[in-house]
């Protein structure tokens, strides 16, 4: 049995409660919000964001910080994304050197242009930082459903460690040393599955989401494989699986304001809508600045933020990316001889 603190009690953090807590492991889950605490404490459910979900008794939620990261065998950064510079840094206190801090949010930062990794490892030097991602909705977490994801880590032992604590028969773990293709591709489809999401709330159909994921993957691998992730990884759970799923459900909170925003919603409107924090929104203006740094081409990016922070109307923003200049699909693979 290990000592786990998860910091961060939104949907994602109480969903991986659940699940380690089958694995027989001693959960703490932290939240700064004490309304949240105490409802967790009393109810036992996020009635918010995981509703119907029981959460076992033995689970411990507290707003005492220091209780939940003192001791830990290994601490769940599950904080959103905006978040996880914050939380890092209220926890360098309580963190000694060689913790192991899984990174479970999944975004970019807008200022730094850095990974959540790289953002936690600056503020916690002395901390071994891991990664988990995939295609994994906390709703179906949270309720057992079968859902396969990816840990990196630069150790292969501590990648070893992590599988060992959160696999079971319906949570299955890969493992890989690739963490900054993990970390771009879960970032970068949240930006793709907000224009899926558009394309729906302009009424567009199956063909349209096909391209989206299609073309979506190529530029993410495209901008990954420049910065030095494996393409691998991006044709991976990590990369296409998350995107397929992140793009087609209901459950995504970026595909959701997306419809909203192909509805006429403003950004804005969308993001109070939805109620959650849409990560994408966060993302697409970093995959910008990564573009530009890295000398890549993202052209449906780069319409999700003419769409997001220019005032494009969605449907203008199709049309300029239907009319690009004609290319070929993969220029890597040989013609023939011509006649």
């Amino acid at each position: 049995m290990a000592e786990i603190g998860i910091i961060g009690a939104g949907s994602w953090g109480t969903a991986l409660a659940v699940n380690l807590h089958r694995n027989g492991h001693h959960i703490t889950v932290w939240s700064i919000v004490e309304a949240e605490i105490e409802m967790l404490q009393k109810e036992h459910e996020h009635k918010d964001k995981l509703p119907g979900v029981r959460l076992p008794e033995d689970i411990e939620f507290t707003t005492d910080l220091e209780a939940a990261a003192t001791g830990r065998d290994v601490l769940v950064l599950a904080a959103p994304s905006p978040h996880t510079r914050s939380a890092a840094h209220s926890l360098a206190p309580y963190v000694g050197r060689g913790q192991l801090i899984v990174n479970a949010s999944k975004g970019i930062e807008e200022k730094t242009l850095m990974t959540m990794s790289a953002v936690i490892e600056e503020e916690l030097p002395q901390a071994e930082v891991a990664v988990l991602s995939g295609p994994s909705h906390a709703e179906e977490v949270g309720r057992g459903l079968p859902t396969t994801i990816v840990v990196g880590a630069k150790r292969k032992a501590a990648a070893e460690y992590l599988q060992n604590i959160f696999m079971n028969e319906v949570f299955r773990v890969y493992i890989s040393p690739d963490v900054l293709g993990i970390e771009l591709g879960a970032a970068l489809k949240n930006v793709v599955a907000l224009a899926a999401g558009i394309a729906d709330g302009l009424g567009y159909g199956d063909n349209t989401k096909a391209a989206l994921i299609t073309r979506g993957i190529t530029e993410i691998g495209r901008l990954g494989v420049a910065m030095g992730g494996k393409l691998e990884t991006f044709y991976g759970l990590t990369g296409i699986g998350d995107l397929i799923v992140t793009c087609a459900s209901m459950h995504s909170r970026n595909r959701r304001a997306g419809i909203l925003i192909g509805q006429g919603y403003t950004m804005e409107q969308a993001m109070d809508e939805v109620k959650m924090v849409v990560e994408g929104v966060y993302s697409a203006k970093a995959a910008i600045g990564l573009a530009r740094k890295y000398d890549v081409q993202l052209p449906i990016i780069e319409e999700v933020n003419a769409i997001l922070f220019e005032g494009q109307p969605a449907d203008e923003a199709v049309k300029n990316l239907m009319l690009r200049d004609k290319k070929i699909e993969n220029p890597l693979l040989p013609w023939g001889e011509e006649d």
